[in-house]
Formats: C-alpha cells, structure tokens, sequence
C-alpha cells in the first residue's frame, strides 16, 4: 500500500481542497478524521464524506483514515460499513479483535493518527499576509 501525504479534515470543503491540491501537485492525498471524529461525527459521516471528496477528485489517488479514538464499538460500526484504515488506541477494550477484523479486511489499525504533512494541507500552503501597517508618524511639531 502507498503511503501519501497526511492531511487532517474537518469537513467536505477541506477534503475537496486537499484533493485539489493533489491534483495540482501531482500527488496523491491521505484525508485523515479529526481526533476522535468517529465518536462525534459517526462512521457514516466519515465514509460519505470520503466518497464526495473523491467523486469531486476521481484521478487523485486517495487513502483514508478514520480516528476513532477509543471508541472500540464505533471502530467496530466503521469496519462493519467497510472502512478499514482505522485510529484506536491502544488502552481502547477489544482493540486486538479489531486489529485483527480490520487487517482480515485487508486494512489497518494505528495506536496514534499519523503526523499531518503541511505541505499537504491546502491551509497550511496558502501564505497568510497583512496589509503592512503605515508607520507611526511621530509629529515634533505641534
């Protein structure tokens, strides 16, 4: 399996962005769930969300992973809806047999979320500047 740059999303528009940004580079894209998104966002969220982006992007190579924290029941929910590339902790209970589900399925189950690339976040690129300030005039003269 292809590793590609990590970027974390929050919702559609950063996951159409960070495809875009992709396409531009030439590069594929591993979308990666906020910490714990599983837990309050759902697995389905995850997996239409994944899919509109890639629809958006269909030449894009793109992985992705879905962070479920501890949340073994919610690891459970995304690996019985076929996501399988999976964050859970390692304190999380039952996470052996999720392990073992999610690597059957042909897919992954990480201790910690891996490292963001900024190079890859589209908002991270995108160089931030200020109007420059006029400088304070300092009148002796009154």
């Amino acid at each position: 399996m292809e590793v590609y740059p990590v970027v974390i999303v929050h919702g559609l528009p950063d996951a159409v962005a960070a495809l875009s940004l992709g396409a531009a580079r030439g590069h594929g894209v591993t979308l990666l769930s906020a910490p714990g998104a599983a837990l309050y966002a759902g697995c389905g969220w995850w997996l239409a969300l994944t899919a509109a982006a890639r629809a958006a992007h269909p030449d894009v190579p793109c992985g992705d992973i879905l962070d479920c924290a501890d949340g073994t029941g919610h690891a459970l929910a995304a690996l019985r809806i076929g996501l399988t590339r999976l964050v859970l902790w390692p304190e999380a209970p039952g996470r052996d047999s999720v392990v073992r589900i999610a690597e059957a399925a042909g897919g992954f189950v990480l201790a910690t979320a891996p490292a963001a690339d900024p190079a890859a976040d589209p908002a991270a690129s995108q160089v931030q500047t200020k109007p420059a300030r006029p400088e304070a005039r300092h009148d002796t003269k009154r």
